[in-house]
């Protein structure tokens, strides 16, 4: 029997069925791929029909039918020819036995490696749903920053799923829309590939909420009878005024697209029909002097809305977009929305990098829209160090919601930022050690908190200082998906290596208590623990221990027995006798509890908290007979002399409920020489109130005088210290 391929390169052209749609693409490929290209093609066809036998995709189709549809998408873009094979082949690795070495060899690296970039993570085992689709999106992000076409592939992908999501469950319909609309239009949109994003968007939009769906779109076709004459009437107009300036243009009305009508409504707070009023069109010419000569003119035409005009071709989107926006008062008011772009422009923005392959772009020098592309995937790697696949879809996901702000540095250059962005996000957009080290800033020559919200057309400076490094307050302002993960990424380093300090002084601790040192602990001992423990190195030690994952005495034990193990002592249930000694200043790996707040000068215990290092908490805490349940997690601890670092306390005020006591009791804490780090009034009933202040204070000496301070208002009822 004849392969399915050289039957396939038998069928006469203009037949009016095809064979899994295949007969299509081959019709496709023919108009722009030489023949041993094709023949490349109809391989990974025979090897996909192959693979895929006997499979069927949900609506009852041959399943080959779907890789085929894929192919067909890129073919339209004009891809070469190993991304076509890809695309044919693009899940053999997921759904059949077939091995990407079989790939390989079959059809070489290249292709093979478009394969296994869109291929799911499914042999790995994840905690659950979310961390497989965002470990999965995140292995597609780093195949597409080695092959750009691996996302061209995924998109086609995604556009042909979405097409025939019909024979889905309505939940899995509705979660695929769901991740079509957040992740996979926006990468559409930052890629500058307008048709795919459009298309995506609706199909997602009509699964994600049907019945909106319905209503715009039965809006839509009731309204077009009307706007279609309105359009040609004023493309009319357009065309026959330009053309007495001899400036020929294409003018088209621009179609509404359903998901587009359903986000300005929402973002401008409009009803349907105030959207649905406004006509769009496409001003269309060969060079960018005649953009702005079709500017100068359509404005003599109508008067224009002022705010609503925008120069993107001066200064480009983010994804490579340009072309100049208007908003003109029409006949009878009606807004009239106007795109102006050169040929060129309007081939990008419709197509994004795959206009590289589409118009045959110059191999040797890199369109915009492809280094752009590049550039946004070089930041997206960046995204990946030290970040968990959670993490790392955040971050992606931040960065492909850019509302923009465009800002300029001291020397004129523009920054494309997010809207909401703060002096810290321009920082780090300048450079990573910029934003490390950032301490201050100056917008349009004046000093700004670091929290500001940067405005268009500012001018930023930003301050630096050695040894300055990120405040993990920054977190809570800062919007740019690199600035988060730079910030994190520091915290994290900065946590290990606490935990490393901790973990040693914990260590030597319990070891002092065996009456050795860690220097007196032999090599091979300690490497025979390292290797039972699986850690690397003796830090990996101390920061296990640090953080609380390892309990120190028993490591201690480990490391000075003869044995191959000895247990704890029944006797002292491992508890440590010696006593740490800390000073408040020993960073995030020694934390004080939030239920009882200790001070220098209160008798206190430790507590190994896992993950968080060691707990501070007065012997007075109500939460000590929970501790008290795992007596091997007790550390003794004392406080060091001459401590200078402020400690946080809470106080409970009782006051009669006069004008002016807040204020007074306020005053009474700042003659005590004690800042108000946060204030509550947590009870009135007409006759007392009841007050709840959190304070900073030097040791419980320092305490006392701020509470007989208090205690001395002739108002005051009651002033106590809270404790849980």
């Amino acid at each position: 029997m004849d392969s399915a391929a050289t039957f396939l390169g038998r069928l006469p052209l203009g037949r009016g069925w095809t064979l899994d749609g295949a007969r299509g693409l081959l019709t496709k490929l023919r108009t722009y791929l030489p023949a041993e290209q094709i023949q490349m093609v109809r391989r990974a066809y025979d090897f996909g029909a192959e693979a895929h036998s006997g499979q069927t995709r949900m609506s009852g189709e041959r399943y080959i039918s779907h890789p085929i549809a894929v192919a067909s998408i890129l073919a339209d873009l004009n891809l070469d020819y190993q991304s076509i094979a890809a695309a044919i082949l693009h899940d053999v690795i997921e759904d059949t036995p077939t091995a990407k070495e079989q790939i390989v060899e079959e059809f070489g690296e290249e292709v093979a490696e478009l394969v296994d970039g869109v291929s799911k993570l499914d042999q790995i085992q994840f905690k659950s749903k979310a961390e497989a689709q965002a470990e999965s999106l995140r292995k597609m992000m780093l195949a597409m920053a080695r092959d750009i076409r691996v996302i061209l592939l995924k998109l086609a992908d995604r556009l042909h799923n979405m097409r025939t999501l019909g024979a889905m469950p309505v939940e899995k319909r509705r979660r695929i829309a769901r991740e079509t609309l957040e992740i996979y239009a926006p990468i559409a949109n930052r890629l500058g590939i307008n048709d795919i994003r459009l298309e995506l968007e609706d199909l997602g939009f009509r699964n994600l909420y049907p019945k909106r769906y319905q209503v715009i779109e039965r809006s839509l076709k009731e309204a077009s009878g009307g706007q279609k004459r309105v359009i040609k009437r004023i493309s009319a107009k357009f065309q026959k005024t330009l053309l007495e300036q001899h400036i020929l243009a294409e003018v088209t009305g621009r179609e509404k697209h359903i998901y587009s009508v359903y986000l300005k409504m929402r973002r401008k707070e409009l009803p349907l029909d105030e959207i649905v009023d406004v006509y769009g069109f496409r001003i269309v010419v060969d060079d960018v002097d005649q953009c702005y000569r079709v500017l100068g003119q359509i404005h003599r035409m109508f008067r224009p809305m002022l705010g609503r005009f925008k120069d993107y071709i001066a200064i480009p989107r983010l994804n490579g977009y340009q072309s100049l926006h208007t908003t003109l008062v029409g006949p009878k008011g009606m807004p009239l929305e106007v795109q102006i772009r050169t040929r060129h422009m309007d081939n990008f923005a419709n197509s994004g990098i795959a206009a590289h392959w589409l118009y045959k772009t110059d191999q040797s020098e890199e369109a915009a829209p492809q280094k752009r592309a590049r550039e946004w995937l070089s930041k997206v790697v960046d995204f990946n160090s030290d970040t968990n696949s959670e993490e790392f879809l955040e971050n992606v996901k931040i960065d492909l919601f850019p509302d923009k702000v465009y800002v300029f540095t001291p020397r004129g250059d523009i920054l494309r930022l997010p809207r909401g962005s703060t002096p810290i996000d321009f920082a780090y957009a300048v450079h990573t050690d910029i934003g490390d080290r950032c301490v201050g800033a100056t917008v349009d020559r004046r000093r700004v908190p670091l929290r500001s919200i940067l405005k268009n057309g500012q001018t930023v400076s930003i301050n630096t200082r050695k040894g300055a490094h990120p405040s993990p307050a920054w977190l809570n302002f800062v919007v740019t998906a690199k600035a988060r993960s730079a910030i994190r990424h520091y915290l994290k380093n900065l946590r290990a290596s606490q935990a490393v300090r901790m973990g040693l002084r914990l260590l030597e601790n319990a070891l002092a208590e065996l009456d050795t040192k860690i220097r007196k602990v032999p090599t091979e001992k300690m490497d025979e623990l390292l290797s039972a423990l699986e850690l690397a190195d003796e830090d990996k030690l101390y920061e296990e221990i640090g953080m609380g994952h390892q309990l120190a005495p028993l490591i201690a034990r480990r490391l000075v027995t003869t044995g191959e193990e000895q247990e704890p002592d029944p006797q002292d249930n491992g508890r440590q006798h010696g006593e740490l000694s800390i000073a408040g200043t020993e960073g995030m790996f020694v934390n004080f509890g939030k239920c009882c707040y200790p001070v220098p000068g209160d008798a206190v215990m430790g507590y190994l908290s896992t993950g968080r290092g060691l707990v501070v908490h007065r012997h007075e805490c109500g939460n000590l007979a929970e501790f008290r349940k795992q007596p091997d997690k007790w550390i003794n601890v004392s406080w060091q002399d001459n401590i200078t670092t402020l400690f946080t306390v809470a106080i409970k005020v009782e006051a009669l409920d006069k004008v002016g006591v807040l204020a007074s009791v306020a005053a009474r804490i700042s003659d005590a020489n004690s800042n108000i780090e946060h204030v509550e009034v947590v009870d009135s009933d007409g006759d007392a109130s009841s007050l709840s202040f959190m304070i900073k204070v030097k040791n419980a000496e320092h305490l006392r005088r701020v509470i007989k301070q208090i205690d001395s208002m002739p108002d005051a009822i009651l002033v106590e210290r809270v404790c849980a």
